[in-house]
């Protein structure tokens, strides 16, 4: 028996698996992509401002849930009234929970005006809640400025603010930086990318085989 030529026969199966993985390692790799994209052009279009005014501690939210180092707690929104008489809601930091929910932590605020500085946000995060729930007490799932308004009876700026300045007032501020896990979602679409090269790759190679034929 003598080799013969090369020959390229695949199953029909074997090509449909083959695409099926090249596909699926495409769009996951450019879903990655776009992950990457979208946090790269948060990072840009952050908004860091300083502001004075003084916090008003009479309307204070605790929102719900907000674990630090697995160690749960709340984050503290409070308005601040800035001199010429408009109030912007801001996001203050995290403070530990106690050892029962049915006494609050004790949150200090400054009582003269102080500087802040943060960024500029359009909203708050919001985390999931059922639909239609209403805010009850001080307790809350997610703050707008529409919600903290009806609330308070305030008028507030369309907009709301991050607090990353220091105060003396026992809250952590350690908020995720704004483009941060840029370079996992980029590492994570060179795999899917990898993947689906080697799906037309071992597609190929299993597949090209060699006649034999009688010398």
């Amino acid at each position: 028996m003598q080799p013969g030529p090369f020959r390229f026969r695949p199953p029909w199966w074997g090509a449909a698996l083959a695409a099926a993985g090249c596909a699926a390692g495409i769009l996951l790799g450019n879903w990655q992509t776009d992950r990457a994209a979208q946090k790269r052009a948060a990072a840009a279009a952050v908004v860091r401002v300083q502001l004075r005014g003084e916090f008003d501690a009479a309307h204070t939210v605790y929102l719900d849930n907000k674990l630090r180092r697995g160690q749960a707690g709340y984050e503290i929104v409070q308005a601040l009234r800035l001199a010429d008489g408009r109030r912007v809601l801001v996001n203050r930091g995290w403070i530990a929970a106690g050892a029962s929910r049915d006494q609050l932590p004790e949150v200090r605020t400054p009582a003269a005006a102080v500087a802040v500085q943060g960024v500029r946000l359009a909203h708050f995060a919001q985390a999931f809640a059922p639909p239609g729930a209403a805010p009850q007490g001080r307790v809350w799932q997610n703050v707008t400025v529409q919600t903290f308004s009806a609330w308070s009876g305030l008028g507030l700026e369309p907009w709301v603010l991050e607090q990353h300045s220091a105060l003396d007032d026992g809250l952590v501020r350690d908020w995720p930086q704004a483009g941060a896990g840029v370079e996992m979602h980029e590492s994570y679409a060179l795999q899917w990318y990898t993947l689906a090269a080697l799906c037309v790759l071992l597609f190929v190679v299993l597949n090209v085989k060699r006649d034999r034929r009688e010398s």
